[in-house]
């Protein structure tokens, strides 16, 4: 029951994670006002701060190690790729073409860490 609930939870904060990942590209492809509000620059941080304690709780409730078992590992992987491509789309490109590559590349290691999450497969590292 406490497993259901912390993946339930993880799976929420998952899913407001990417969400509002693609709502600020979306606003700073457009220059939008919104982009500097206070909330909109602190909110992400705390989902991701959930979602991150989440997923430390779920392994602890599995026991497992996660850099022995091999998708898992691969997941850490594919969040550090996420991680760095989002900065560069967030912080670091100069151009809107390189914002907007950077953005695509995150949104396809997010995709790639739902795939692995679902299905338990690791591709890349074994």
């Amino acid at each position: 029951m406490l497993f259901e609930i912390t993946k339930y939870i993880h799976v929420t904060a998952v899913t407001l994670s990417i969400s509002g990942f693609v709502i600020r590209v979306w606003l700073m492809l457009h220059d939008s006002p919104y982009q500097h509000k206070y909330w909109f620059k602190k909110l992400p941080h705390k989902v991701d701060t959930i979602l991150l304690l989440s997923a430390l709780v779920m392994v602890w409730q599995w026991q497992i190690n996660p850099l022995s078992t091999p998708w898992l590992a691969e997941k850490i992987l594919g969040l550090v790729c996420y991680i760095l491509f989002g900065m560069f789309a967030l912080r670091w490109a100069k151009t809107k073409p390189y914002k907007l590559i950077a953005a695509s590349a995150a949104v396809g290691c997010f995709a790639y860490i739902v795939y692995v999450a679902n299905y338990k497969v690791a591709t890349f590292l074994y």
